[in-house]
């Protein structure tokens, strides 16, 4: 079994900021990849950051310059720090985990979900 847990979205004003976290715990063997994405009412999910298991990063266009993505991988954990928020920012942000569970087996898994609001 395998648990992502997110924390840290909010309501915040245009050009504040927000920290999310997520964190896995479980069988867990050893974790590649990490991601957030996001989806906004009404449009598909997409890719907000990646970060690979050797710390190489990439952000959609949108967001370059405003969020950065880190990881703490002994904590396996990973993070989206967000400035400068916009209201197209708004958005349910999902984080994803690639990783190789203690049965050698890998997957994709996703947290639960956590709502950023950003109020103009």
């Amino acid at each position: 079994q395998v648990q992502l847990v997110e924390s840290g979205g909010g309501l915040v004003q245009a050009g504040g900021s927000l920290r999310l976290s997520c964190a896995a715990s479980g069988s867990i063997f050893s974790i590649d990849a990490m991601g957030w994405y996001r989806q906004a009412p009404g449009k598909q999910r997409e890719l907000v950051a990646h970060i690979t298991s050797g710390g190489s990063t990439n952000y959609t266009e949108s967001v370059k310059g405003r969020f950065t993505i880190s990881r703490d991988n002994a904590k396996n954990t990973v993070y989206l720090q967000m400035n400068s928020l916009k209201p197209e920012d708004t958005a349910v942000y999902y984080c994803n985990v690639e990783l190789t569970s203690i049965w050698y087996l890998s997957a994709d898994y996703w947290g639960q979900g956590t709502q950023v609001t950003v109020s103009s």
